[in-house]
């Protein structure tokens, strides 16, 4: 589902060119749940956004579903991204002046009547959300709040679902509850990239990649995963 090959990734500073990401070849098969962990800066969040279509490699190839991202144009690739990935975030992202339905439906486009609504509806019914379909984001707790971003990534079942720190502003109890989703959303034929500064989420991850000054340093699969 994700492939990356020899994939670099250099910024300009005032001290010079910085690397975030050197050399990284990768290949992710569908179905699964991974998570990317490793220190702040060592690259982890650089290598989401280039398999998220929103930020260009400076060098080597990034392919999604098999489509090479990067070799689209601009408004194409922005296309492929709306239909096949979406996107979570620590900070939830969420319009203040809209409630949750609508905030959910902002995924839709201009397509928010109808059966994507019954489809919204229903999604917010799985995240134990319907009754709070009406409230806006300041009325919500912080776990609604992520699961509401969860729901808003997932309406349109995007193949892919990239996840930067969702549970870094969550408790331990609400964290969990947002790694069962994620599971959950797998389970039903996703394939789910997580990036995490820490190492507590392991449990539910079917496999684990550890990053440091841009390269990984070790990619491991469930089985071996203690």
């Amino acid at each position: 589902m994700i492939t990356l090959e020899h994939v670099s990734r250099t910024f300009t500073a005032r001290s010079g060119e910085v690397a975030a990401l050197v050399d990284v070849s990768l290949q992710l098969p569908e179905r699964e749940l991974t998570m990317i962990y490793g220190p702040s800066g060592c690259g982890k969040t650089t290598l989401l956004f280039s398999i998220g279509g929103m930020l260009r490699p400076s060098s080597g190839v990034v392919r999604v579903a098999d489509q090479d991202l990067y070799a689209l144009s601009g408004g194409a690739r922005a296309k492929f991204r709306a239909a096949n990935i979406g996107f979570v975030f620590q900070m939830f992202h969420l319009v203040p002046y809209l409630n949750l339905l609508d905030n959910v439906l902002l995924s839709a486009g201009e397509d928010s009547a109808g059966d994507i609504r019954e489809q919204a509806m229903a999604l917010l019914d799985r995240l134990s959300l319907s009754h709070r379909a009406g409230h806006r984001p300041d009325q919500l707790s912080t776990g609604e709040r992520q699961r509401t971003a969860i729901a808003r990534a997932t309406l349109r079942r995007p193949k892919v679902l990239l996840a930067d720190e969702p549970t870094g502003n969550l408790d331990e109890e609400n964290a969990a509850e947002v790694y069962n989703i994620l599971q959950d959303y797998r389970d039903q034929g996703g394939t789910v990239l997580v990036v995490t500064h820490g190492s507590e989420s392991k449990q539910y991850a079917d496999r684990i990649i550890e990053m440091r000054e841009g390269k990984i340093t070790d990619n491991t699969a469930a089985a071996t995963v203690s």
